[in-house]
This record gives C-alpha cells, sequence and structure tokens, in this order.
C-alpha cells in the first residue's frame, strides 16, 4: 500500500503543468454541465484543446480524437443550449425514446468496431479496444448532452468507470483521478438532471 502511495504521489509530482490546467478546466466544465450552465462549453473547449495534444503524446490516439470531436461538438452544443425557439424558448432536458436510445446503441456500436479495426491496423494504440470503447460511448455521451437527454450522464458514467484505470496505465495519473471526480459530478449530475425533469423545473 505504502509503494501505491508513493508511486502516486511522485506522478502527481512529475504531473506537467498543461495536464493541471486541462483537469481543473475539464472538472470546472463537468461541474456547469451538472448545474445546467452553458460555461459548460468554454471551459470544456479549454480541456479538450489540452487534451488533444496529451492524448498524442501518450498514444491514446483514439481519445485524442475524441477531444477534437469534443471542441467542434462543444461549439455545436453552446449554439444549442443558448439558442431560442419560436417561443422564446431555449432548450429544455428530455429524456430519450425508446427508437432514439436504440439509434444511439447502434451508432456505439458501429463506432466500436470501426475505431478498434483502424487503431489495430493502422496506428501504434497500446489499448485500441479499451480506447475505441470510451471513445465510442463518449461521442455519443457528447451528442446527448449537446440535445440536452438525460441519458448523456449514464454515457459518462460508463465511460469515467473505464477511463480511470486506462489513464493510470498509461502514466496520467493525474488525468485518471480527474475521471474519478468526473464519475462523482457525473452521478449528481444525473439526480440533479433528473430532479428537474420529474419536477417539470424549467432549464
Amino acid at each position: 500500500m505504502n509503494d501505491f502511495f508513493n508511486t502516486l504521489l511522485q506522478n502527481l509530482a512529475d504531473t506537467t503543468w498543461l495536464e493541471y490546467v486541462a483537469v481543473i478546466f475539464g472538472i470546472l466544465s463537468v461541474w456547469y454541465a451538472r448545474k445546467e450552465n452553458t460555461l459548460v462549453y468554454p471551459t470544456g473547449i479549454v480541456n479538450v484543446l489540452i487534451f488533444v495534444y496529451l492524448c498524442y503524446d501518450a498514444g491514446i490516439y483514439a481519445n485524442m480524437g475524441i477531444n477534437i470531436f469534443y471542441f467542434f461538438m462543444s461549439v455545436y452544443g453552446w449554439y444549442s443550449w443558448t439558442r431560442k425557439d419560436a417561443n422564446e424558448q431555449v432548450l429544455a432536458i428530455s429524456r430519450c425514446s425508446l427508437s432514439y436510445g436504440a439509434l444511439m446503441i447502434a451508432i456505439l456500436l458501429i463506432l466500436f468496431m470501426l475505431l478498434r479495426f483502424v487503431l489495430m491496423r493502422f496506428t501504434d494504440s497500446t489499448v485500441p479496444g479499451i480506447d475505441a470503447l470510451t471513445t465510442s460511448i463518449y461521442v455519443v455521451g457528447m451528442w446527448l448532452m449537446a440535445r440536452k437527454k438525460i441519458e448523456n450522464w449514464i454515457a459518462w458514467i460508463i465511460g469515467d468507470i473505464i477511463a480511470i484505470p486506462l489513464y493510470a496505465i498509461q502514466g496520467l495519473i493525474f488525468s485518471s483521478l480527474q475521471f474519478l471526480i468526473f464519475l462523482i459530478i457525473a452521478i449528481l449530475g444525473y439526480i440533479e438532471w433528473r430532479r428537474k425533469l420529474i419536477s417539470g423545473q424549467p432549464s
């Protein structure tokens, strides 16, 4: 146990300032998402742009790609959350219909198989299966969040559970701890959004 904590402390000491900045903005982004605050997107943009570089450097290529995707989805989500309809209402929290949920699962599985094939065939990724799985989950989660579907939190929770050991294995200990914090906030986010949805509280 002492060896574990000594290794953890050493890894934290070796963490670059850039990774610290990324983690701080990542935590802020998820916190704002939980509160249904549009600041989720500008803080998230800072986080994902830094992680594009960090993932490339660590050889986690699919997660590097997802962070590029996050950037564009953050711009779309920012627009989607702030745009008003003909009745001057902004997008409200809602649930996925059965058909919409099935479509999201189908997209997730197709993405997983495609990304796993690409990573195994064309890259030197050290963890192609897990990398492809987390990437696919997060792609779907990001889309669901942009559309304010409560199921986005389920995707984040599952993805974070997988990402915690993935980043630790790659030596990004502080980032792994970030995903642990993400997991806790995602659980709280699901509870808070569910309460708003049940009570009919306006966004």
